[in-house]
């Protein structure tokens, strides 16, 4: 029973280490991580497409009143306008042309910055993400291998509990199950010079006298905690 009982710890000990494994969280974190930069990098490069796009307008806008104001300059120059008033009405034209330039020319200016800005943002997020990516390719790896190793262990402890608990009672198994259950994992212990292994609590002498009284394949328990107990020749009996 106490083999049992001690690969059954064992168990549980491999589980919990398979569960709190310092590069499951490491992944975990990564993931996130990666996840929110990606989502970043989405965001930018929807940004990077809007100002190309608004770019390419200005650009355009600009060329359309650059083309505007050489044609009608060019008929200036070339002495088309002979009527005084209508060369005035060019001439100012010519000048809210001018004006019209000077501002569409900033506003390209502005937006071609904003573009830059978001364009080395995306750069440096896209870095940033095959940095992520490398290092959670490293996490997988090793993750997967320990895992791998406690898996292992785990069935082959398995595979010694079967064999040593199939040649146990069954109704002793199923009340070691449930105390168990019901006893932080523990549910038969060793009674060692008078102490339960299980609640660290001595026996009193009329309990002592009494499992030293019984029969060697009766099941005897700690009267403290319930949980069975195990005599071997260093219980004090």
């Amino acid at each position: 029973m106490l083999e049992v009982q001690e690969l059954d710890t064992r168990s549980d000990a491999l589980r919990h280490q398979m569960r709190t494994l310092a590069e499951k969280q490491q992944v975990g974190e990564a993931e996130q991580q990666r996840q929110e930069l990606d989502d970043r990098s989405r965001d930018l490069r929807i940004a990077v497409d809007d100002l190309s796009a608004e770019q390419k307008r200005a650009d355009r806008d600009v060329e359309q009143v650059r083309t505007r104001r050489e044609r009608d300059q060019g008929r200036i120059d070339a002495g088309q306008i002979s009527d005084p008033k209508a060369l005035e009405r060019m001439t100012h034209e010519l000048e809210s042309l001018h004006r019209r330039i000077a501002t569409l020319e900033d506003e390209e200016l502005e937006v071609m910055a904003r573009l830059e800005d978001a364009q080395l943002d995306l750069r440096q997020v896209t870095e940033e993400l095959a940095g992520v990516d490398q290092r959670l390719e490293g996490l997988r790896a090793t993750r997967d291998e320990k895992l791998a190793v406690l898996e292992n262990d785990l069935t082959a402890v398995h595979s010694e509990r079967e064999a040593i608990a199939g040649g146990l009672p069954e109704d002793l198994l199923g009340l070691y199950a449930k105390l168990r259950e019901s006893k932080g994992g523990v549910g038969a212990a060793e009674l060692r010079r008078g102490e339960c292994g299980g609640c660290r609590l001595s026996l009193n002498a009329a309990d002592l006298r009494d499992i030293a009284g019984a029969p060697e394949d009766d099941v005897v328990r700690c009267e403290e905690c319930q949980r069975i107990l195990v005599r071997t020749p260093e219980s004090g009996l």
